[in-house]
């Protein structure tokens, strides 16, 4: 798979929100710099929240600035992550109480430990998480133990590894294969977006599990397939509600799409980088 390359870059500077594209980026031991470095806490039930229990914030936009992240909301209304009004602006914006957060120190553990649960029936707060119906199978969460009493790992505002990867080829299957839907990559917020002309795979990175990969200057771990939540069904900027993204993702990939990564050797990479695998 020699002509395999790297294609896009993807930021989101707050967890949630709709994020940036750039043209390189330094990968370092915990991604790329500036990504998922804020986020919201709920105010009404405890711990830090992301789209799975506020969409709302998936219609909100961030993009990096000097000092802080810039948010721009539907209506084109902006402020700075760090105004003194932000969370009053968010709040209203939400029409949910938050508050807006930078990182903290990996040891504020009730900082990222999560908040309350809509329902004490567990299995019930997991299908509604992952968007899954009585019928279809809950998520392999093995190796993900830790994120059911965390929002993220501590220190970090990323889901479970530092960086995301899916192909444009796992959209395009989705796309040839359930018509009636649109399975945009704004739906599944990679960090990066990557070419494997030649594969007939219909979901050629899910076969990188447990390899190294080289882009660029950098170095990057394959850790595990990225198990689908109900975030991507959401309706956000042009993309409509759409429940049937999880039916056709339950059916087709097992509820998985794209891969998570992490940084053995850090480094810069940029649009067109070849990848190797080994």
């Amino acid at each position: 798979m020699t002509d395999t390359k790297l294609t896009d870059i993807f930021r989101y500077p707050v967890k949630s929100m709709m994020g940036e594209t750039l043209n390189h980026a330094e990968l370092t031991a915990t991604g790329i710099p500036g990504d998922r470095a804020w986020a919201v806490r709920d105010e009404r039930r405890g711990g830090i929240r992301g789209g799975k229990k506020i969409p709302q914030l998936m219609t909100l936009a961030a993009r990096a600035g000097p000092g802080a992240p810039s948010i721009t909301a539907p209506d084109g209304e902006s402020v700075a992550a760090n105004s003194e009004y932000v969370n009053v602006w968010l709040s209203d914006k939400l029409k949910h109480p938050v508050t807006l957060w930078p990182l903290l120190p990996a040891g504020r553990l009730d900082h990222y430990r999560r908040g309350a649960p809509d329902t004490d029936d567990f299995e019930q707060e997991l299908r509604t998480v992952f968007g899954r119906l009585p019928n279809e199978p809950l998520p392999d969460l093995t190796g993900f133990e830790k994120l059911l009493e965390f929002e993220s790992p501590p220190g970090t505002y990323f889901d479970a590894f530092p960086l995301s990867i899916m192909s444009h080829q796992s959209l395009h299957s989705l796309n040839q294969l359930e018509e009636s839907s649109e399975f945009d990559v704004r739906r599944f917020r990679p960090n990066l977006l990557v070419d494997i002309p030649g594969s007939q795979d219909p979901f050629p990175e899910q076969a990188w599990v447990g390899a190294t990969i080289s882009i660029g200057g950098a170095e990057l771990r394959i850790e595990s397939t990225c198990p689908r939540c109900s975030m991507t069904t959401h309706g956000f900027d042009t993309l409509p509600r759409d429940t049937n993204i999880m039916r056709a993702l339950v059916k087709l990939s097992g509820g998985n799409l794209g891969i998570y990564a992490s940084v053995v050797t850090p480094g810069e990479v940029k649009p067109g980088d070849r990848i190797d695998i080994s």
